[in-house]
């Protein structure tokens, strides 16, 4: 059975201490990760330490918004719209946990390709960022 993709109402997140750069960058339809210095390597979640090597070297990046989905769940008891919940893989390498939305939700795959797209939140100044297949 077709599950046609349908908007859902999202709401804001709770900021944590160094979150505001990546959702005022999402609000203006800008995708950051963040990048180590020293070991030149992108991760996310955002943190001021690197975690693969501890440096405090780091700094924010626009990440290109393109990737591939690693692994999905589609929740249809959850609420009155049914939605995606995906780990996709960025194409600068870190991984991240996202809905895939703006298709029909029995078409996701593994391995597909997506690109990303900003969401509303009942936040007008808060967007976040989603994937959509390519």
């Amino acid at each position: 059975m077709a599950t046609p993709y349908q908007d859902r109402k999202i709401a804001a997140p709770l900021l944590n201490e160094g979150d505001a750069t990546y959702f005022e960058a999402a609000t203006k339809g800008k995708l950051m990760v963040k990048y180590c210095n020293d070991c030149k390597q992108y991760h996310h979640y955002p943190r001021t330490l690197c975690p693969f090597c501890f440096s405090d070297k780091t700094e924010w990046k626009e990440a290109r918004g393109t990737g591939t989905v690693y692994s999905f769940s589609i929740t249809r008891a959850a609420g009155p719209v049914p939605y995606a919940i995906a780990y996709v893989t960025l194409d600068e390498g870190p991984s991240m946990m996202t809905n895939i939305v703006e298709c029909d939700l029995d078409t996701i795959k593994c391995g597909q390709k997506v690109t990303v797209t900003f969401k509303p939140t009942d936040d007008p100044k808060i967007a976040i960022p989603m994937f959509k297949p390519v």
